[in-house]
């Protein structure tokens, strides 16, 4: 059974501060911790109701878990979500592989603040196929609890870096594209001869792509509105991912 003393470590993990301390993340949830199970993550322990733990007894023996049983009141003391799903999992983070980019797409945002976004843009780049996603300085954490679950497993399988974008952008070699959607002044999506190489830069929610960020884009594209009425003003930054990687798959 678990300890009151582990319980207030687990329960610290709310805050990035210890989190980044210890170096793990936090996963919730019977889909989400089924998906950590299939991955190469080193999970350094799993709280888990006795009805979870029944039924995992083979998995588990197989792959020397340690497993702490938990009470459905301590669950819910220790987790971020709304409604505490049986089982939660505390997670080794991984060290971010060097990118290579060469003959494929990379997804880099600049400056995503909302974590429901993040982890959905994770997941949308995992349904597409691109392994790598540069994440500038002023990112929300990827490791921010509302940004794990809404990846729906998919952060277990993509290459998340965080760095200087600016800066980074700067060292891409000209002949490689680099492309950015801007409201307005772009290429038309739907028009352009889209490249299977190449950096796609998303902008933040309120903002789009920082002016600093803008110089940098050498392929400026526009999603057109086809709206006969006032339409919206932009798109969900997660919307226009998912818009943006469905079209350069579809080339």
């Amino acid at each position: 059974m678990i300890s009151n003393a582990q319980i207030k470590t687990i329960a610290s993990y709310k805050l990035a501060k210890f989190r980044n301390q210890d170096e793990v993340f936090v996963v919730e949830g019977v889909k989400m911790v089924d998906e950590l199970l299939r991955s190469n993550h080193t999970i350094e322990m799993i709280c888990a109701t006795k009805n979870w733990i029944e039924e995992h007894k083979k998995i588990a023996s197989q792959i020397n878990l340690n497993i702490q049983e938990i009470k459905t009141q301590d669950l819910e003391r220790i987790s971020s979500l709304t409604t505490p799903n049986q089982v939660l999992a505390i997670v080794k983070r991984k060290e971010s592989k060097p990118i290579e980019l060469k003959s494929q797409l990379v997804i880099a945002l600049d400056e995503i603040k909302d974590p429901g976004n993040l982890g959905t843009i994770v997941r949308i780049a995992d349904w597409f196929g691109i392994e790598n996603i540069i994440c500038s300085e002023n990112t929300v954490d990827i490791y921010n609890p509302k940004a794990i679950q809404a990846t729906m497993g998919s952060l277990f399988r993509i290459n998340i870096t965080y760095n200087n974008l600016f800066q980074y952008l700067q060292t891409i070699p000209s002949s490689h594209p680099i492309y950015g959607t801007i409201i307005e002044g772009g290429k038309n999506l739907y028009q352009e001869n889209l490249q299977q190489e190449g950096i796609i830069v998303i902008g933040s929610e309120s903002h789009g792509i920082s002016q600093e960020i803008k110089q940098l884009i050498t392929h400026p594209l526009t999603i057109p509105s086809f709206s006969k009425e006032q339409g919206p003003e932009s798109l969900n930054a997660s919307i226009a991912t998912s818009i943006i990687c469905s079209e350069f798959r579809r080339k």
